[in-house]
């Protein structure tokens, strides 16, 4: 948001009464830092992802033995790996092929008809991650294979028809169609050169009762979020989210322009919340919680024969030293976005060169980015260097404009380094005044001021004014979002969650 050198402001300024003062910096449109609306395009079902490494966190949080002995026995099994030859060479860690049907059918019509829950179940698979546990249990590295990429099948037999099939173009999803869970796995290990160690298939049925039982799932978004189709509607700021709203955050997709990448970018942050909660409330000490926990999700899990108490056990040993930084996610590297293949339609085409380079360093046990030591940093809607600011001391301590100011700049904000006194020298809270056609502007630079308080003041223009309070502690760090990458940047759990 450029905007031109301020005019040298005032010594003394009367935002901290709430008086309007003058315009500093040049105009914008009236529309300021508003959203342009987004038309809806045709939506589609995206919450699977959630749901099946919501089972991988929850199912495998050992207690003991006798526990998870008897909630092993309620996963239904299928053995996806019969008669498979000529599999990839077994590397180090545990690589779990996670894949989400659309089991929406148990949904009650009360639920249904809250959270906009429309539609027949189509009982295919929507959505498939690989999971790859590491050999000292210290990381999960999830990566998202995109529902539509182009693939070639091995040849098969049609689980319908018991027709035999040559190897043929299809897209990813419809592997499980043809074949099931057999023909998937061989799809997937065929594609990626990544042994597949165990297999998890769940509906997200299951999912809201999940959230619910935790107590619901911390969410902080820097701007609202609305989409007419799902029903969500977030203003911006931290919140709670029952069940039913995780289902409607989990599934949005026209809340900006970014469509699917958007919405598997919100789905790695509420799967990083996810582990935090989890991690973080004790439920993994507790057998009567853990006990809730995973009964409402494993009856509606199917798992290979070979997932069983030992793994169990063996992941929640793991899971109980897991934080979000422990956790990393990332997507396939498209390099067509629609690559047509006749008979097939529209595909995504994966970048060769980055796919090879990412399942190398799942087969290698290798981390899929370097670990970057770093503070945690509040995520904000609008970059700090774009916004101009000045600061006014609101106290009689000598010199808390000047540190404040300092403290801001360091941060990334663009401050007059010109720290004045404020009119009011007892202001006890910190104000962030702005234009109201900042708004957005003024939420990232109050994000940065824990505990300020915004107020609107009408004509001020595009520079912000920070009237320093006895409250202040300290500026915390933030950065902007992002926009949706298609060479699938990797992201920390910890890079997404909301800042304690």
């Amino acid at each position: 948001m450029p905007s031109t050198p301020p005019r040298s402001p005032s010594p003394r300024s009367s935002a901290a009464s709430g008086k309007t003062p003058g315009p500093q910096g040049r105009p914008r449109p009236s529309s300021g830092d508003r959203q342009t609306p987004v038309r809806p395009k045709r939506p589609r079902w995206a919450a699977r992802a959630v749901t099946t490494l919501s089972v991988v966190i929850l199912a495998s949080a050992g207690i003991g033995h006798a526990v998870v002995t008897t909630l092993d026995a309620d996963i239904a099994r299928v053995d996806p790996f019969k008669d498979m030859k000529n599999r990839p060479r077994a590397g180090d860690g545990m690589n779990l092929l996670l894949v989400g049907t659309d089991g929406r059918d148990r949904i009650s019509p009360e639920e249904r008809h809250r959270y906009q829950l429309g539609g027949a179940p189509c009982h295919c698979t929507d959505t498939m991650m690989i999971v790859h546990i590491s050999q000292d249990r210290r990381r999960a590295s999830v990566v998202s294979l995109p529902r539509d990429s182009y693939a070639m099948t091995p040849p098969h037999t049609d689980r319908t028809t018991r027709q035999k099939h040559r190897g043929h173009p299809v897209k990813l999803n419809a592997a499980y169609a043809e074949g099931g869970p057999q023909l998937t796995v061989r799809t997937v290990e065929s594609m990626t050169r990544v042994k597949i160690d165990h297999y998890l298939e769940v509906d997200f049925t299951s999912f809201m009762k999940t959230v619910d039982v935790l107590g619901g799932v911390r969410m902080c978004t820097p701007k609202p979020l609305k989409d007419s189709y799902t029903g969500l509607d977030l203003p911006a700021g931290t919140h709670r989210l029952t069940g039913g709203q995780a289902l409607q955050y989990v599934r949005a997709r026209h809340v900006d322009g970014a469509s699917d990448l958007g919405r598997m970018r919100r789905q790695q942050q509420f799967l990083a919340a996810l582990i935090d909660r989890v991690t973080s409330s004790g439920i993994l000490l507790n057998p009567v919680k853990f006990r809730d926990v995973t009964r409402a999700v494993l009856g509606s899990v199917r798992a290979d024969k070979g997932f069983g108490t030992k793994e169990l056990l063996d992941l929640g040993r793991a899971m109980r030293n897991f934080s979000p930084s422990s956790s990393e996610f990332t997507t396939v590297p498209i390099g067509n976005m629609g690559y047509a293949v006749e008979g097939v339609g529209s595909t995504l085409k994966w970048d060769t060169v980055k796919a090879e380079r990412l399942f190398r360093a799942l087969r290698d046990d290798k981390p899929l980015a370097v670990h970057r030591p770093r503070g945690r940093a509040s995520r904000v809607e609008v970059p700090p260097q774009q916004i101009r600011v000045q600061v006014e001391n609101g106290t009689g301590r000598t010199g808390l404009g000047r540190r404040v100011d300092t403290a801001l700049a360091a941060t990334g904000f663009r401050t007059t380094r010109m720290p004045s006194n404020a009119v009011e020298r007892t202001v006890r809270r910190t104000v962030v005044a702005y234009d109201p056609r900042w708004d957005r502007s003024a939420r990232s630079l109050a994000a940065a001021l824990p505990g300020s308080e915004l107020r609107a003041v009408k004509g001020l223009g595009a520079t912000l004014r920070v009237i320093v309070g006895a409250d202040f502690r300290q500026v915390r760090t933030v950065r902007a979002e992002e926009p949706p990458r298609q060479d699938a940047a990797v992201v920390r759990g910890d890079e997404v969650v909301c800042p304690s």
